[in-house]
């Protein structure tokens, strides 16, 4: 529903998302009359105190006040709750409810004044009851004004007269001149982008405002705001669009035939050679968990983490950071002994240094698995976050490598940094002299993960025994070109649901595209479907069969449904009915992938079980492909963090031997554990 307009702007909410504060204020606010409305009862007749007269005309205009309040509120409730998302009709009394509902604050201002007025200079003299009964009636005046005027700021939208602006125009701009109409909607994408920027400088105030933190602010600023700038959704909409997928993704998968999961899994690698990767995950998982250091470890041993490290943060090492280069140990080292199990002499290099495109790694030797082991630290800090949304495409020509080739940005830049220092400053040479018979072997988790992967495709030429495990790594990282060649010495793990390896810009594309979908085709009431969507993401059930104005379609949607087309605040390139190369809003992503060969680890049995209840996990190989759009669910983010990774291959290892899946048997070549 596109935002209500009032006050002669656009705001960040709709008609229909005043149903949740309007029962709140609501409820409230029948508290507060009911209260006041006693109070004046036990004392009818008995104001017979200095300030009596006053007290008893006060508590009659609160009552009616409240009263009228009450009224306009039921009015707002009532009204918001009608209608759909898209059909706004029911609704077009709101704007009038709202500027009433707003006069109201100003008499209960005054009021609110007038008895902080009275309890300081009149109320000597009066029932002590009483006078609390006013002052809280004067408090709680005072704290609703207050989280009005907080909510009102947070429902302000910068650009909200520009928007309207747009959306006045939006007819009147098929008739204008192309140049026109290019100048129009540049002007407020730039207003747009100026927007973000601020916001991002503000979130990041405590970041050096250099050349690079500037150019990554705008290149940031102008990804955000041109994602939702073509359409006039408001968050709420966007969290109902969200839950409506969620419980149609879970539908379709209680629908799909389980021998059809893995008709995508590749058909190279053998079973065995799967049961092999996997050992060799779980390895190097406990490194790349290391690598963050100790607010990852204090964060999965809550109880005994800060004992364990207590006695080694502080202790003196000067006579030996000759032999371990780096920034900043302290309690990072001892942690990484403490997760990795090696000894002090096994490293060769620990840098925490973190800047914007500069990320912390350690390299050290494995002589349990005879290897050089160079380990990426994934998303820890505001600076590593800048890093994850440069995510615009960078060239990353390879020797060797046919096809288009580039990556993602900040990453791509990371595993460059990384690349010099381990080459230009020598350490892999000091490395390979003290074990020249190992091999080298390249993990992250996260930002680690894809960091990981453009550093082995980087160092390829120089090691071709290199190896690489990404964990959770970033789903646009790189050309499809360069994920092929990245299959024979990459392996990719990700686990269930994980949002990250789904995240990429076509992959929001098309997640915007299906929450268009499924706003513009539902016909229940918004709050009714963020009531049922919040009680399924807790409590689970069986999804709601919400009736849709296209019931069992199931065609492909290449044009936009008529609600669809009433979101667009402009052409869309979401659409290509709608926008064609030439029209100067056509923006188009390059896609992106995961890197190397995919191991995907998912949960056996129902999606939702009991907290107390075992879980049991199954690998397959799976295709990059499988990951090409975002899957809702509670677990999106939880399956992302490091701990749950690493307890999951742990789980695949001890009960590898049980879990051999009996479709395996009769197609090998789907190879499942």
């Amino acid at each position: 529903m596109p935002g209500v307009v009032v006050f002669g702007r656009r705001w960040g909410i709709a008609s229909d998302d005043l149903v949740f504060p309007g029962a709140f204020e609501l409820f409230i606010r029948v508290i507060c009359w009911i209260g006041t409305l006693i109070l004046y009862t036990i004392h009818k007749g008995h104001f017979d105190c200095g300030g009596g007269p006053v007290l008893h005309n006060y508590l009659v205009v609160v009552l009616v006040l409240l009263a009228v309040i009450i009224l306009s509120l039921c009015a707002i409730v009532y009204v918001s709750g009608q209608g759909t998302i898209m059909n706004p009709g029911p609704r077009r009394s709101m704007p009038a409810l709202v500027y009433f509902r707003a006069l109201l604050y100003i008499p209960e201002f005054i009021w609110a004044c007038l008895g902080a007025i009275w309890v300081n200079d009149d109320s000597r003299g009066c029932d002590p009851a009483a006078v609390g009964a006013v002052i809280v009636a004067v408090i709680s005046s005072w704290v609703i004004i207050f989280f009005t005027v907080v909510g009102v700021l947070v429902v302000f939208d910068p650009m909200g007269s520009q928007r309207r602006s747009v959306l006045a125009e939006r007819q009147g701009l098929r008739d204008l001149e192309s140049s026109e109409s290019a100048q129009f909607l540049s002007t407020a994408r730039s207003l747009a982008v100026r927007v973000w920027e601020s916001r991002l400088r503000l979130l990041c105030c405590c970041l050096p405002q250099d050349d690079s933190h500037r150019a990554a602010f705008n290149g940031i600023a102008q990804l955000v705001s041109g994602f939702f700038s073509d359409t006039d959704l408001v968050p709420s909409d966007i969290a109902a669009g969200l839950a409506l997928l969620h419980q149609e993704q879970d539908k379709m998968e209680q629908c799909r035939d389980p021998d059809d999961v893995l008709a995508h899994s590749p058909s190279s690698p053998i079973r065995e050679d799967l049961e092999i990767e996997l050992e060799r995950a779980t390895h190097c998982m406990q490194f790349a968990v290391a690598a963050y250091g100790w607010p990852m470890y204090i964060y999965s041993n809550p109880l005994t983490g800060l004992c364990k490290l207590s006695g080694d943060c502080c202790r003196s090492r000067s006579t030996q950071y000759d032999i371990v280069g780096g920034d900043n140990l302290g309690c990072h080292f001892t942690t990484i002994l403490q997760t990795t199990g090696l000894q002090y002499r096994d490293f060769i290099h620990i840098s925490f240094h973190n800047q914007i495109y500069e990320i912390p790694f350690f390299v050290a030797l494995d002589h349990k698995k005879e290897s050089i082991l160079v380990a990426v630290r994934g998303t820890l800090s505001l600076k590593d976050v800048l890093t994850d949304l440069s995510a615009e495409c960078e060239n990353l020509p390879i020797e060797g490598v046919s096809g288009a080739s580039y990556a993602h940005k900040g990453i791509s830049q990371a595993a460059h940094y990384i690349y010099k220092k381990l080459v230009n400053d020598g350490i892999l040479r000091q490395a390979f002299s003290i074990a020249p018979e190992y091999r080298l072997v390249i993990t992250g988790h996260s930002l680690g993960a894809g960091t990981a992967a453009i550093l082995a495709v980087l160092l390829r030429s120089l090691y071709p025994s290199l190896q690489c495990y990404a964990f959770s790594p970033p789903g646009g990282l790189m050309s499809k070109a360069l994920a092929d060649y990245s299959k024979e010495f990459v392996v990719s793990v990700v686990l269930g649901k994980d949002l990250v390896p789904r995240l990429s810009l076509p992959n929001m594309e098309d997640l915007k595209r299906r929450i268009l979908k499924m706003v513009s085709n539902c016909n229940k009431p918004k709050y009714r479907i963020l009531l049922h969507g919040c009680w399924y993401e807790v409590f689970g059930g069986e999804p709601d069969d919400f009736p849709t104005e296209l019931e069992n379609r199931e065609e492909e949607l290449s044009a936009p449904l008529l609600g669809e087309e009433s979101l667009l605040v402009r052409s869309s390139a979401s659409y290509q009915s709608l926008a064609s190369d030439e029209s100067p809003t056509h923006t188009t992503h390059l896609p992106l992938y995961l890197p190397g060969r995919v191991l995907h680890v998912t949960e056996e049995g129902p999606t939702r079980r009991s907290c107390f209840s075992q879980v049991r996990y199954r690998a397959e190989w799976s295709s990059e492909m499988a990951f090409r759009s975002v899957l809702i669910s509670p677990r999106m983010l939880a399956d992302h963090m490091p701990d749950v990774v690493h307890r999951a291959l742990q789980s695949l290892g001890s009960d590898r031997a049980t879990l051999l899946c009996p479709s395996s048997m009769s197609n090998s070549h789907l190879n499942v554990i």
